[in-house]
């Protein structure tokens, strides 16, 4: 790993982060989008294996921002936007 990149915040996870997770509790949304340029103190950085496992807490929404490296999966189809957002069902 260079220098450079950031581990994952996840614990025993060494990967690099592809994306930074965000949580804004006033309006029950969580945030996930392409790593911060800089470390955010109230933030998560996730590699690419847990950015597409996250998922929101009950009765919140998520938004997803797509990160310039992904590639669509299984659990990340693609989008045609440059967001989607995942609504508690």
């Amino acid at each position: 790993m260079a220098m450079s990149q950031r581990p994952c915040s996840r614990i025993s996870c060494a990967d690099p982060a592809v994306a930074t997770l965000t949580y804004v509790y006033a309006d029950s949304m969580a945030v996930l989008g392409p790593l911060s340029d800089t470390p955010e103190p109230h933030c998560y950085d996730l590699c690419r294996r847990h950015a597409d496992r996250t998922s929101a807490p009950q009765g919140w929404q998520i938004i997803r921002h797509r990160v310039f490296s992904e590639r669509p999966t299984h659990n990340n189809p693609g989008f045609t936007g440059e967001s989607r957002v995942t609504r508690p069902g």
